[in-house]
């Protein structure tokens, strides 16, 4: 090496590639024009109160789009999130009520539930080394059958009896689905359950040993492997996540309506995916954050939201959010070339 050869590592990095090299660059100008247009077209739309219905609709979503964004991370996917959902709202639902107990029994219950079924997935992809999409579309249909026959099977219906009068009610509602007033506006407690959670998946990844197994499985599993990354533990992490983030999804749905409907939540996975996506996460794995999972949930918030303040039909709901995930994925492989360009 000659003497005026520097070592690309000691080299500083400019605060424009730095930000060129942000996953979540192309999604956080979208989320601009998304806001700027829909403050000149929708009437009400700068209001508090509606922001804050903007971001609770952007909660629901978000909260899940953080554990299957890390998933996506880690180069893997989730058919069967949508209905683990359901899965988590019945299972605290109907184990509370058949057996007279204290809802918050039925809550933890859920949870271990969630949680194994998160592991499932992880186990089955890696001790059968098939595709996650087969693994867990095959979960997927288990779920959906095993809602709506078990619901029907105890309860007689294809919904959950009521427990607003059970004990521990009042205090699981102020856990999963209080309101919190500032000021005149009222704000849904999902919005602090979804920030907690990208502030939690943002440290993971950022700052510790587990957020760069997670890129490194994601990037290259084999040589991951072979420098000593434990791929299996990581995976099946990764999908007790997802599951996590359904207990708390499902909770919510739960104690904020008392009832649960079994057949709900089905397609609801393809909208946690295509926030993952607009957030700046690769298909292909290995590239993505929390954050940008967080700006692609107000993203769809803001257009779900936008839309009907705007007066406008919904059926051209799914039109804009589809046109939306194109424009983003292409911004995003921009934003990620020029910033590989500029190494």
């Amino acid at each position: 090496m000659s003497a005026t050869t520097v070592d690309e590592r000691l080299l500083e990095t400019s605060p424009l590639r730095k930000l060129l090299g942000r996953p979540e660059l192309g999604s956080v100008v979208g989320a601009i024009a998304v806001f700027v247009f829909f403050a000149f077209v929708a009437d009400g739309f700068l209001r508090a109160s509606s922001l804050s219905t903007v971001l609770y609709a952007s909660s629901t979503i978000g909260i899940m789009a953080v554990p299957v964004a890390l998933l996506m991370i880690g180069g893997e996917f989730d058919l069967s999130a949508g209905v683990l959902v359901t899965s988590s709202a019945l299972v605290s639902s109907m184990f509370s009520y058949q057996l007279t107990a204290n809802v918050w029994v039925g809550v933890g219950v859920s949870l271990l539930v969630t949680l194994a079924i998160g592991a499932f997935n992880g186990i089955m992809l890696t001790r059968t080394k098939l595709p996650s999409f087969i693994i867990t579309l095959g979960t997927f249909l288990m779920l959906t059958g095993m809602n709506l026959g078990f619901t029907k099977l105890i309860d007689g219906t294809v919904s959950t009896k009521s427990i607003s009068d059970m004990e521990g009610f009042p205090s699981a509602h102020d856990v999963f689905a209080s309101t919190l007033t500032v000021g005149d506006v009222d704000f849904k407690v999902t919005i602090l359950w979804w920030l907690g959670l990208v502030a939690l998946a943002s440290w993971i990844l950022l700052r510790t040993r587990a957020g760069n197994w997670i890129f490194a499985v994601g990037g290259n599993q084999e040589a991951a492997r072979a420098v000593g990354v434990p791929v299996t533990k990581t995976k099946i992490g990764l999908y007790m996540g997802v599951g996590l983030g359904a207990w708390i999804s499902g909770q919510h749905l739960l104690f904020s309506f008392d009832v649960v409907q079994s057949g709900e939540g089905v397609g609801n996975e393809l909208i946690y995916i295509i926030a993952a996506v607009i957030g700046g996460c690769l298909i292909t794995g290995g590239y993505g954050s929390a954050v940008g999972s967080a700006v692609g949930a107000f993203i769809f918030g803001m257009t779900s939201k936008g839309i009907v303040f705007a007066e406008w039909n919904p059926d051209w709901f799914k039109f804009f959010l589809g046109a939306m995930l194109l424009l983003a994925t292409l911004l995003n492989a921009w934003v990620r070339k020029r910033a590989e360009a500029t190494k």
